[in-house]
């Protein structure tokens, strides 16, 4: 328990990377495929002293192995989109406790108090799906906001625009987070003065529509609410914590939560700031899975440690997180 209280209370720099060689050497000990990985590569944990020598499991593990740090019975199993003839990924969670913190301090870093917001959820798609992360969520930050007209809109454009009228109109502070198909949907149905509300964009188009660039898209929706930016939420099954973006596509991570960009021909080669790689993860919340993955996204870091997410490995598997080409 004090390892997961010290991941919540990081301060520095230097506190993050300690914490991430000890927790890199808690999951090689007690994570089976993990250490597995590690010795195939031929890596030994007491040589492991900064966070660039620490291996990245491949995301796809996810979907071919149980990556569990320990022995537990799970409280929760998220489970990716996917298609049909895919194989899901599968994250055990064994403390839905440790999710919930994980979610509930990165939004009130970014955004303040989930309380003070009416929250407006329109995502069809992971509504119709069992086992998604992302309704797990936003499920308790609508019970959170205790507000009356908070909640999921599934099949009822009308009544959302009405909602959204009403909450404008009484200068009420409001979010609406939705998939990106739905929201153009909603852009090119109805012209509305959202200029007040915080727009999320929680990602994938995921074949529903034409191919649109982020740019594009968010262009359209710009036009269509009078909102100045779109925000997103950078997330996925096999992560416990989110990164957020508040325009541009420049996402940011809570303090628990780190992004390394590697070389795509060499992925033990980190890459400089502004060189475009694969999308690497720190995700100390993944305590209880595993806390260093390697995506299949591609970005590029700035100086500041702000990333851009530009799109995805070729052949990869289509994904319901945040991959709009730029």
């Amino acid at each position: 328990m004090s390892l997961i209280n010290n991941i919540f209370n990081i301060k520095t720099e230097q506190n993050f990377n300690d914490l991430a060689i000890e927790v890199f050497k808690f999951q090689y000990e007690n994570n089976t495929t993990y250490q597995q990985f590690c010795k195939l590569l031929n890596i030994i944990p007491k040589q492991v002293t900064q966070i660039d020598q620490i291996p990245f499991l491949p995301i796809a593990f996810f979907k071919s192995h149980s990556i569990k740090t320990g022995d537990f019975k799970e409280e929760a199993i998220f489970l990716s989109s996917g298609t049909t003839g895919q194989n899901q990924s599968k994250h055990f969670v064994k403390d839905l406790s440790v999710y919930k913190k994980s979610y509930t301090k990165a939004f009130e870093q970014f955004y303040g108090n989930v309380e003070d917001y009416c929250v407006l959820a329109l995502l069809p798609s992971y509504l119709e799906r069992e086992g998604s992360s992302l309704i797990y969520m936003m499920d308790d930050f609508i019970k959170k906001s205790n507000h009356p007209k908070s909640g999921f809109f599934l099949k009822n454009e009308a009544f959302l625009i009405e909602n959204l009228q009403f909450l404008t109109k009484n200068s009420q502070k409001t979010i609406l987070f939705g998939v990106s198909f739905a929201l153009l949907e909603l852009a090119e149905k109805y012209k509305i003065d959202l200029s007040n509300v915080v727009i999320m964009e929680t990602g994938g188009m995921k074949g529903r529509r034409e191919e649109l660039t982020r740019d594009e898209l968010h262009s359209i929706y710009k036009k269509s609410f009078n909102v100045g930016s779109i925000h997103s939420e950078y997330g996925m099954t096999e992560l416990l914590s989110q990164a957020y973006s508040k325009g541009e596509g420049i996402f940011e991570t809570p303090a628990w939560m780190k992004i390394i960009i590697r070389d795509v021909n060499d992925p033990f080669n980190i890459l400089k700031h502004s060189k475009t790689g694969g999308i690497n993860v720190i995700d100390l919340a993944n305590i209880h899975s595993c806390s260093f993955i390697a995506t299949q996204d591609l970005g590029k870091q700035n100086a500041k440690g702000q990333f851009e997410v530009l799109g995805r490995f070729d052949n990869s598997d289509i994904r319901g997180c945040n991959l709009l080409i730029s």
